[in-house]
């Protein structure tokens, strides 16, 4: 690549060259298929949870499926101090290589692994390793990708060349969630229903072998940075990228305002508008798993093309603001939508809701916090156990104190359902436990067990989805060049991989299981986003007053 594509004046060269096509072609079509790995097990969270979480409690269990889930986004920094290093020491290309092998891997491995049936707690265990690796392998892969295609960018135009790094992890979602359908498809049309969650999910982790081949292919078809090869010929590579960028304060200071003004709140938006929703079609508004994930792929088309909008409307009128706004729209709409959300795909829960409201009347120190991760602990209280079966249900409740020691029971309407000291029951536990079961289900009889299809009003419900994907093209779009040009070369993979992970790895992907535990714990289906919303909110507050916009026409070949 020759090096004035480097230094190119704006205005001159309007057109993308073959080989700058090759570049965004090559290092975008590796990200998808790294996403496409890392989120099919989002996808699939629950199956998975059926399969190698067995040995506790359905509510448990669900949120342990989710932890392992999480686990690949908690090492995500880790990732990005190793791989961004290494990015800095011997270059982007090979770095990034280095990667998608260990991700296919892994992903790999997911599809043969033997379940918890079979194995025992070996499987879940080895599972989470697995997600572990991930998590470490992209880690490095976006922070390479991205400062790659933004070196090989013209000047006035790296918003609209990293833009489509950024949508590939939105098409890897997308491209996770088609392959399920097709081999849902096939695999319930040739052997039955319930042959997907038997064997067939396996079929899309198998597959990740074939996309890593054709990934690795083309990529080595590239060649390196021409601002990292011309540090090297320079000799101006950073000895020790990790000093450089969090042991002097000048730099580090960047670090921590990119992390809390800028990609907090771009992390939580993301995936409340790219996985939250998804679990909250499925799990709380019970739509059929095949019929959401055509919605919510039909509004990932819809939204994607923003992604190079926003793209390019950054390199015209700056890239912080338009994070900023996107943030805080989002904090302010989300009871909104997630609201019509539940009005649109499920009415009758709406309608339930208000006409027969649910109230589980307890004495406080009666009811646990319900999340068990190793799975040893029985929740038995008269309070737990009722919480249990309405978290599980997916049925609001409001909470009312009772006088201490009073047995917890649920009001529905003008029925009321007493529980049972589970902890002084002895051996009628089970018969005790089976008998208030079925008590709780014919008093909530009116809660659909499942949303109705019929009811379902498609269109409403892609539109509300398409605004959340809008939302995330606003936050998402300029930030890879904008954490590009917050840093110098020498030291650039290093510097914006680590608060970049630690925003979305920890921040966004901790998201999912920190809202569905506390839906669990309070009973409001919406009460898991107060969370995405605080977090969007303090990013427009500290971004706003503290983080400086970048010159979105200038060089980014400094080195210090």
């Amino acid at each position: 690549m020759a090096e004035s594509n480097v230094a190119q004046i704006p205005g001159k060269g309007a057109g993308i060259t073959k080989e700058e096509r090759l570049v965004i072609f090559a290092s975008s079509l590796g990200t998808v298929f790294e996403w496409y790995d890392f989120y099919l097990y989002g996808s699939l969270a629950a199956i998975i949870s059926a399969n190698f979480f067995k040995a506790v409690n359905e509510t448990t269990s669900f949120i342990f499926a989710l932890l392992a889930f999480a686990a690949g986004f908690f090492v995500r920094p880790f990732g990005a101090i190793v791989f961004g290093r290494l990015g800095d020491l011997i270059g982007r290309k090979y770095t990034f290589l280095v990667t998608i092998l260990l991700m296919g891997g892994a992903t790999f491995i997911v599809g043969i692994l033997p379940t918890f049936d079979t194995w025992g707690v070996a499987a879940p265990i080895i599972l989470i390793t697995m997600r572990i690796l991930q998590g470490l392998a992209l880690g490095g892969e976006y922070g390479g990708a991205a400062t790659y295609v933004a070196e090989h960018a013209p000047n006035g135009k790296r918003g609209y060349f990293t833009s489509f790094i950024q949508t590939t992890a939105t098409l890897g979602l997308f491209l996770s969630l088609i392959v399920i359908m097709v081999t849902r498809i096939v695999w319930e049309s040739t052997w039955g229903k319930g042959a997907f969650e038997y064997n067939g999910w396996r079929v899309p982790f198998i597959l990740s072998a074939l996309l890593v081949g054709i990934s690795v292919w083309i990529r080595l078809q590239l060649n390196e940075s021409p601002v990292f090869k011309k540090m090297k010929e320079e000799g101006k590579v950073s000895r020790a990228p990790l000093t450089e960028s969090f042991l002097r304060w000048g730099n580090l200071k960047i670090v921590l305002l990119v992390l809390f003004g800028g990609v907090a709140g771009q992390g939580v938006v993301w995936y409340t508008g790219m996985f939250y929703e998804l679990f909250f079609l499925l799990q709380t508004l019970k739509l059929e798993p095949q019929q959401a994930n055509l919605i919510v792929a039909f509004s990932l088309i819809i939204g994607t093309p923003f992604f190079i909008v926003f793209g390019a409307l950054s390199d015209k009128f700056g890239r912080k603001w338009i994070i900023m706004a996107g943030c805080l729209i989002a904090a302010v709409t989300y009871p909104m939508i997630f609201r019509g959300l539940t009005h649109f795909a499920n009415p009758g829960l709406e309608e339930a809701t208000v006409r027969d409201p649910v109230v589980v009347i307890a004495d406080p120190s009666d009811c646990a916090f319900q999340f068990d991760p190793i799975g040893k602990k029985t929740f038995k209280s008269s309070c737990d156990q009722v919480k249990s079966y309405l978290a599980k249900s997916a049925i609001p409740y409001t909470n009312q104190d009772a006088p201490a020691g009073t047995l917890a029971s649920v009001k529905v309407g003008p029925t009321v359902v007493q529980s049972f000291d589970g902890n002084a029951a002895g051996a009628e536990f089970g018969a005790l436990s089976a008998k208030l079961a079925k008590e709780l289900k014919a008093a909530t009889s009116m809660y659909p067990a499942k949303a109705d299809m019929k009811r379902v009003n498609t269109p409403m419900v892609m539109l509300l989805l398409v605004i959340l994907v809008i939302y995330v093209t606003m936050v998402y779009a300029p930030i890879g060049a904008w954490l590009v040009e917050l840093f110098p070369a020498r030291i650039r993979y290093t510097s914006m991989s680590l608060p970049y992970h630690i925003g979305n790895g920890w921040f966004g992907g901790f998201l999912p299981t920190i809202a569905f535990a506390l839906v669990a714990a309070t009973g409001d289906i919406y009460y898991g986003l107060y969370y995405p919303m605080a977090i969007a909110a303090m990013t427009f507050v500290v971004g706003s007053l503290f983080m400086r916009d970048t010159d979105t026409q200038g060089s980014i070949h400094h080195l210090d």
